[in-house]
């Protein structure tokens, strides 16, 4: 009888797909694959170590497995991920529950990881990190009709609240060919939506062909037969070039969608964050942004709390929030990562007034969300079905609009059965929360 395993993929989009690198060699080393731990002989839990709350999260699902352990349901259990990457002599000795402790540059070893803790070996290792795989063969483990490209490994910005460079290392792009014949690979097996993804997608190439080819892998991206909606997330302003912007507006697969993380819009805070443009900078790319590519949704992220931050700069982001009026936007309290450079910084905020200020911008944001879905009304829109609600007695989706396990849904009737992964034409006629509510036409 095979071996059973469950990966646990915790925190961002990149750490799944290495998740997904690590299920296609297992599979193909004949391990049965299950989706719950609890189902399975060997838990891989894949880790996140990038801020307070994802840690917490790591720890508590690690030791929700290790009490399994424990019980005897589970008989080994493996721990990779940014997490052990970032504490690694640390995570060793506090898990002992752990049959494996290694770092990202050991998950395209993990079949022999597995191998020799299967035969009673404790393994604790820790690869460099230029050892991530930046490309290769995965079993999708999303709807089957959506995908993750990640497009490059790790950062080199050096913002000073940010742990991911001492996580994930530099910016190391993957070559264009092993992309785009990724690509083609999941397009041939029924992908027709694609998510490019990296720590900064903005930066692709620079390291590789001496400047940012992501225009040019945008474009090689749209003449792939199969895919229909090309969607790009975390592109940084100060990368956000004229060239970027005309494939954006001239590729019709290209979703009209960008998701920019802008994290404060203070000059004085974003010097100390290491981040190289101005409010006035921002001001004037939105407005190309929205002059260029008429329609286009707009997603940022905003923290809270940094250190020195007054609340005359946080009533600032406030105002310059409200005016810019982002379709969609996600707010954070700032978390004192140790080993950053803002960790050290004089004038760190206590708790409560860290997540005052985001909750006051979540609020503000609710009635931006409002305006916006409610001009929504009465539109025809085209949206991609992912299932169907037993309960409401309806279908729900995404439109253009909405990254998947980020922004909101569609909900919407129809008169004839639909399939998963289909594409509809809607006419919306409600809105719930940051939700629309529509019915089929098309």
């Amino acid at each position: 009888m095979a071996i059973k395993v469950s990966i646990v993929s915790l925190g961002c989009s990149k750490n799944l797909v290495d998740s997904e690198r690590m299920l296609r060699k297992l599979r193909l080393h004949g391990y049965e694959l299950v989706t719950e731990f609890g189902d399975a002989d060997v838990a891989v839990v894949n880790t996140c170590g990038f801020i307070q709350s994802a840690k917490e999260e790591a720890i508590e699902t690690v030791l929700e497995i290790a009490k399994l352990k424990e019980e005897g349901t589970v008989k080994k259990l493996i721990l990779t991920g940014c997490l052990t990457e970032r504490y690694r002599e640390e995570a060793a000795a506090e898990f002992p529950e752990a049959d494996a402790v290694v770092g990202i540059g050991d998950n395209k070893d993990i079949v022999e990881i597995l191998d020799r803790v299967l035969h009673g070996e404790r393994v604790v290792h820790f690869a460099p990190k230029t050892d991530v795989e930046l490309s290769g063969e995965r079993i999708i483990s999303t709807l089957p009709f959506f995908s993750y490209l990640k497009i490059a490994e790790g950062c080199s910005n050096g913002c000073t609240y940010c742990a991911i460079p001492m996580i994930r290392g530099g910016y190391r792009s993957a070559p264009m060919e092993a992309l785009l014949e990724e690509a083609a690979m999941l397009a041939a097996n029924g992908v027709t939506e694609l998510c490019v993804i990296a720590q900064d997608t903005t930066r692709y190439g620079e390291d590789l062909y001496g400047s940012p080819k992501l225009p040019e892998l945008l474009t090689a991206l749209c003449r792939i037969e199969g895919l229909h909606w090309i969607r790009v997330l975390y592109c940084y302003p100060e990368r956000i070039t004229d060239d970027l912007i005309e494939v954006m507006a001239r590729e019709p697969k290209l979703v009209k969608y960008i998701d920019m993380p802008i994290q404060h819009c203070n000059d004085e805070i974003l010097t100390a964050m290491r981040r190289p443009f101005t409010k006035a900078e921002l001001q004037a790319l939105i407005g190309k942004l929205r002059r260029r590519i008429p329609g286009i949704v707009l997603r940022t992220t905003l923290l809270t709390g940094f250190p020195g931050e007054t609340e005359a700069q946080f009533t600032e982001l406030a105002e310059f929030a409200r005016e810019m009026r982002f379709e969609r936007l996600g707010c954070f309290a700032y978390s004192q990562e140790e080993g950053t450079k803002a960790a050290k910084m004089p004038g760190q905020l206590d708790e409560e007034t860290k997540t005052r200020r985001a909750d006051l911008l979540m609020e503000q944001q609710m009635q931006v969300s409002d305006a916006y879905l409610s001009a929504q009304l009465g539109k025809e829109l085209e949206a991609v079905v992912e299932g169907y609600d037993r309960w409401a007695e309806c279908w729900f989706g995404r439109t253009a609009a909405d990254a998947p396990d980020i922004d909101g849904k569609v909900f919407f009737y129809s008169k004839r059965k639909l399939q998963i992964g289909e594409y509809v034409t809607l006419r919306i006629t409600d809105t719930m929360d940051y939700d629309l509510i529509g019915e089929v036409t098309a």
